[in-house]
């Protein structure tokens, strides 16, 4: 019992102290040692880097966090397959020397808060229940640290790690955020691709070049996604979130319809693609850590910025394919 309490401070003071001793030089200057990969649980410095680079090459790792997890792997394999390199590990001299290359900047920058960031209306807390969202005037963000993580796509974790004893509720303050493409960016889709076993989402031009690559959550054993080909047939940023009883969802007791107003915590975040099979489309998520981790109700759900770059990409006829493809030397 005396050991195990002892142990215990020992390993939240490891599992602190990588983030606490990242900053922007530390970041910006990071460079690939191959004695040394980053390991998959820690906040590292290159990793950062790393997400940031892809997440700007339009191969993006989810939410920026600093580690090395399930999706950021998923970005840079997709990465290195796109430039004709070897996808096994992950990271290798020349998948950094080809991800390096793709932009000069800094990957880490200032910002300066604004009053638009503080405003809110803010959630007290975020309902569990779709049930409970319902009444509520606006789904928007729980605090000025969330919607300022979402806005350079990072975790809140990241956020202030890299920022500590900063105050995210006050206009003026100047933070350090991920350097990442504003929220009017867009790209020409002309055709996506839903890769069911994978867990991701392609974008391509018309002409079959590939443009845009996202992790993502589709569907689920009880609720599965469609299979074969459809079509967008809406496009819509800020949604309602429209239950229908027919639909089933565990965890949903209500007989009834019911609608849960616009925001990004809605339950289908802060953009929809309808498709052409009823009831199923791609969405963003008021969770984006939970990407590819969990299940969803049988549509394909994004974090809300990639949500927002795609529905921004793409068309009313848009094709979306959905496609079971075995994941070369198992799960990717």
């Amino acid at each position: 019992m005396i050991r195990r309490l002892l142990a215990a401070p020992v390993l939240w003071i490891w599992l602190l102290s990588p983030a606490a001793a990242i900053d922007a030089a530390s970041i910006n200057n990071a460079e690939y040692e191959s004695a040394k990969p980053p390991g998959a649980g820690k906040v590292d410095a290159l990793v950062i880097k790393v997400q940031v680079l892809l997440d700007r090459a339009r191969f993006s790792p989810g939410e920026i966090d600093g580690k090395l997890g399930e999706n950021a792997q998923k970005a840079l394999k997709a990465f290195a397959e796109a430039k004709g390199l070897k996808p096994n590990p992950p990271l290798t001299p020349e998948v950094w020397k080809a991800l390096a290359g793709t932009s000069p900047d800094a990957v880490v920058t200032e910002y300066k808060i604004s009053n638009d960031d503080i405003k809110g209306p803010f959630l007290e807390r975020l309902r569990a229940r779709m049930e409970e969202m319902r009444h509520l005037k606006a789904l928007g963000y729980t605090s000025p640290r969330e919607a300022i993580a979402e806005k350079f796509h990072m975790s809140e974790g990241l956020l202030e790690a890299l920022n500590p004893k900063k105050k995210f509720d006050q206009a003026g303050e100047t933070i350090l955020v991920a350097n990442v493409p504003g929220s009017d960016a867009k790209l020409k889709v002309g055709r996506i691709e839903v890769d069911k076993s994978r867990q991701t989402v392609k974008g391509f031009t018309s002409s079959g070049e590939l443009v845009a690559f996202f992790p993502a959550t589709v569907g689920s054993k009880e609720k599965p996604t469609p299979s074969g080909t459809l079509k967008v047939v809406s496009v819509d940023a800020n949604p309602n979130y429209r239950y229908n009883p027919d639909y089933k969802f565990k965890g949903v007791k209500s007989k009834e319809a019911f609608t849960i107003k616009p925001g990004p915590n809605n339950p289908a975040g802060s953009y929809w693609i309808g498709l052409s099979a009823e009831g199923y489309g791609i969405h963003g998520t008021s969770n984006p850590s939970t990407v590819s981790k969990t299940e969803s109700h049988g549509c394909v759900r994004l974090t809300n910025w990639d949500a927002g770059l795609l529905g921004r990409s793409i068309k009313k006829g848009t094709a979306v394919v959905f496609v079971e493809l075995a994941p070369a030397g198992g799960k990717s």
